[in-house]
C-alpha cells in the first residue's frame, strides 16, 4: 500500500498540475484572440505553446481521471455487483486492458519520440516551436503515469477484496479462456465467425459487464492484433502517431473550454436565479413552470451544455417547487429531464464538436444548423406542456402570486440579460466568422468568470473545482478517443469498413435505407453507452457511406445529434433519467419517470421527421 501512496501522490500531483494548465490556456487563447483581432497582432508560437497545454492537460489527466474513476462506465449491472466482484473487474480492466495497451503506447511513442529528437524535428510553420520532440515525450509520460495508477488500482481493489479465492478462480477461468485463444492461434485455426463481427461482440460484452469504456476499445484492438495474422502489432505502430494528430487539433481544443465554462457557470448560481425568476413571470399561468423549467434547460444547454450539470441543477431547485405547487410528478420530473439534455443539440453543444472532428465537418456550421432544430425542440416542448396543463388542471396548476408583475418582470430580466449577453458573445462570434469555436470558447470563459463575480460567487474554490473536474472530463474524452482510434485502425485493417460500405451500397442501395438503420442503430445503442463511445466508434463507420450515398454531411450530422439526445431520455437506461433520480432521491418515484418521459420522447421523434422531411430548415441561419 506505501506503492500504491506513491503512485496515487503523482496522479495527484499530475491531475493538478494539468488544472492549473486549464485556466493559462483559457487565458492565452483569450488573449491570442484578442490581440489578433482588435490589433492585428498574432504568433505561431504562442498558438502552438496553446495546443501543447492542450496536450500536457490531458495527457497528465489520463491518472489523475483514473484515481478519481472518471473514466465512465456502462454500469447497468456494475452498480448491481457485490464488492468483491467490482474489485475483481477493476483488477481484470487494469491488468488485461489498461497495462499492457498503455506498454504498446509506450513503446511506439518512445520510438517516435527518439525519431523525433534524432532529426531534431521543428515546427513546419515560420516562427514556430522548435524541440517537437518535447512534447511527443508527454505522450510516454502520461502512459507511464497511467500505468502506475493503474497498479495502484490493483493494489487497493486487491485490498478491498474479502474473498480471495474468487479472485485465484477467475484467474483460473481467465488462463484457460487465454490457453484456449493461443492454441486456436497457434493451429491457424479458422474463425467460426468474422473477427469483425468478433470485435464488436466482445467489445459489447465487456462494456456491459462494467469495463471502463476508453480501455474495451483499446484493449479489444490490442487482443485482435495479436490473434489474427493479417492485422498483426504492426497496425497498432501508427496509433501514437495518430494520437499525435488529435493532440494537435485545434478544434477539440474547444472541448475543455467550452467544459471550464460551463463548470464555472454551474457553480454560479446562474440557474437558480434563472429558475425562480422565470417561475415568477410564467408561473401565473397553467403549466408555468414547467414552461420556464424548458425555457431555463435552453439558457443552461447554450451556456454550459452539460447535461448531466443542468439536469441535477434543476431536479434539486425546481423540482421540489414544481411538486409542492401540485405539479404531476412525472410531468414535473420529466419535463426537466428532457429540458436538460438539450444541451446535446443546442450550441456550444460538445456531441456537435466531437462530431465534426470525427465527420471533418466545420463546428461553427454544425452551430448554425443546430439552432433550428433546438428551437423547435423548444417549441414542442412548450406546446405540450400547455395542451396538458389546459386538458388536465390537475396536472400542472398556476400560482397565484401577490407580487407586482412589474417587479417581476424586472427582476427576470435582471436575471436572464446577463447569460443571454454571454451565449450572443460566445455563438454571435461564430456564426458572423470572427472567431474560431476555440476563441470563442475561451472568451466564454472569461465572461462566465465575469458572471461568477456578478454574482458574488466568484474565488478560488470555484475556479479550483471548475478545473479540476475540467481535467478529469477531459481526460475521459480523449482517452475514449486514443481507444477508439486504436480499435479503427484495427476494425478497418480487418475490412470491417469496406464491408460496411458494401452491404449499404451493394446489398441495400438505397440511401433512405441506410439513414434509417444508421438512426435505428444509433438510436439503440444509446440505451447503453455514452454519445462519445457512439461518436468515436461508430460514426467514422459511417461517414464514407454517407460520402458514397451523397447525402448532406451536415444535416446528417444534426441527425444524430438529434438522436444521441434522444437515447438521454429513453427508458431504461436513458443517463438523463438517471441523473434525475439520483438528485431527486425519493422524492419520486421511478415509474412515474418512465411514464412521463414518453411524450417527450415521441416528440423528439417528431422533431427527428420533421428535420427529415424538410432538410432546409438547418439553413436558417446560414451554411
Amino acid at each position: 500500500m506505501k506503492l500504491s501512496y506513491l503512485f496515487e501522490r503523482l496522479s495527484k500531483y499530475a491531475g493538478l498540475s494539468a488544472a492549473i494548465l486549464v485556466l493559462v490556456l483559457s487565458l492565452l487563447v483569450a488573449y491570442d484572440a484578442l490581440m489578433r483581432y482588435l490589433f492585428s497582432e498574432g504568433s505561431i508560437a504562442l498558438q502552438e505553446l496553446e495546443w501543447h497545454l492542450f496536450d500536457i492537460l490531458f495527457l497528465l489527466g489520463l491518472s489523475y481521471a483514473l484515481k478519481h474513476d472518471k473514466h465512465v462506465r456502462v454500469d447497468i449491472f456494475f452498480e448491481r455487483y457485490s464488492l468483491d466482484t467490482r474489485a475483481i473487474v477493476q483488477i481484470l480492466s487494469m491488468l488485461l486492458l489498461v497495462i499492457p495497451f498503455a506498454l504498446l503506447m509506450i513503446v511506439d511513442a518512445y520510438d517516435m519520440t527518439v525519431q523525433s529528437y534524432v532529426q531534431h524535428e521543428v515546427s513546419a510553420d515560420p516562427g514556430g516551436l522548435g524541440s517537437r520532440w518535447i512534447i511527443k515525450a508527454v505522450l510516454v509520460l502520461g502512459f507511464v503515469l497511467l500505468i502506475m495508477q493503474a497498479v495502484s488500482e490493483v493494489l487497493k481493489a486487491y485490498h478491498r477484496l474479502e474473498n480471495k479465492s474468487l479472485l485465484f478462480k477467475t484467474f483460473v477461468g481467465v488462463a484457460l479462456v487465454a490457453t484456449l485463444v493461443y492454441m486456436a492461434w497457434y493451429n491457424r485455426m479458422a474463425y467460426w465467425f468474422d473477427p469483425v463481427f468478433l470485435m464488436f461482440a466482445l467489445a459489447l460484452v465487456l462494456l456491459m459487464a462494467g469495463f471502463q469504456v476508453a480501455f474495451v476499445f483499446g484493449g479489444v484492438a490490442l487482443f485482435f492484433a495479436l490473434i489474427t495474422d493479417e492485422v498483426g502489432l504492426h497496425v497498432l505502430e501508427m496509433l501514437p502517431y495518430r494520437t499525435y494528430g488529435i493532440m494537435g487539433n485545434v478544434t477539440l481544443m474547444a472541448v475543455p473550454l467550452f467544459i471550464f465554462m460551463g463548470l464555472i457557470l454551474e457553480k454560479s448560481k446562474m440557474a437558480e436565479e434563472l429558475l425562480h425568476a422565470m417561475g415568477q413571470l410564467f408561473g401565473s399561468i397553467r403549466g408555468g413552470l414547467a414552461v420556464s423549467v424548458v425555457l431555463v434547460g435552453a439558457i443552461l444547454a447554450a451556456s454550459t451544455g452539460i447535461v448531466g450539470a443542468s439536469v441535477v441543477m434543476m431536479s434539486l431547485i425546481a423540482l421540489p417547487l414544481m411538486l409542492k405547487q401540485g405539479y404531476s410528478p412525472a410531468l414535473a420530473s420529466d419535463s426537466i429531464a428532457a429540458s436538460g439534455t438539450l444541451g446535446q443539440l443546442i450550441p456550444p453543444s460538445i456531441v456537435l464538436i466531437v462530431l465534426g472532428d470525427q465527420m471533418h465537418l466545420s463546428v461553427g456550421d454544425l452551430f448554425r444548423a443546430a439552432v433550428v432544430p433546438g428551437l423547435l425542440l423548444i417549441v414542442l416542448y412548450i406546446i405540450y406542456i400547455l395542451l396538458l396543463a389546459w386538458l388536465k388542471k390537475d396536472a400542472a396548476p398556476a400560482i397565484v402570486s401577490t407580487k407586482p408583475y412589474g417587479k417581476v418582470v424586472k427582476s427576470a430580466l435582471k436575471a436572464i440579460i446577463p447569460p443571454l449577453l454571454l451565449i450572443g458573445a460566445v455563438l454571435g462570434s461564430i456564426f458572423a466568422g470572427i472567431a474560431s469555436p476555440t476563441e470563442s470558447a475561451a472568451i466564454g470563459v472569461l465572461g462566465a468568470m465575469a458572471l461568477a463575480a456578478y454574482n458574488g460567487v466568484f474565488s478560488y474554490e470555484l475556479l479550483r473545482y471548475a478545473s479540476v473536474e475540467t481535467v478529469k472530463l477531459t481526460a475521459m474524452i480523449f482517452m475514449i478517443l486514443i481507444g477508439a482510434t486504436a480499435f479503427s485502425l484495427v476494425f478497418n485493417e480487418l475490412g470491417g469498413g469496406d464491408m460496411a460500405l458494401h452491404f449499404f451500397t451493394g446489398e441495400i442501395g438505397n440511401k433512405w435505407t441506410f439513414i434509417f438503420i444508421a438512426m435505428a442503430v444509433i438510436f439503440l445503442l444509446g440505451f447503453f453507452i455514452d454519445f462519445i463511445e457512439i461518436a468515436f466508434v461508430v460514426v467514422p463507420i459511417l461517414v464514407p457511406i454517407v460520402a458514397s450515398f451523397g447525402i448532406d454531411p451536415i444535416w446528417f450530422a444534426i441527425l444524430i445529434a438529434m438522436n444521441l439526445q434522444a437515447s438521454f431520455l429513453t427508458p431504461p437506461f436513458g443517463f438523463a433519467l438517471f441523473y434525475l433520480k439520483g438528485a431527486a432521491g425519493d422524492k419520486v418515484r421511478t415509474g412515474d419517470i418512465y411514464k412521463g418521459v414518453v411524450p417527450f420522447i415521441l416528440l423528439q421523434v417528431i422533431a427527428l421527421l420533421i428535420v427529415v422531411l424538410f432538410p432546409e430548415l438547418i439553413y436558417l441561419f446560414g451554411k
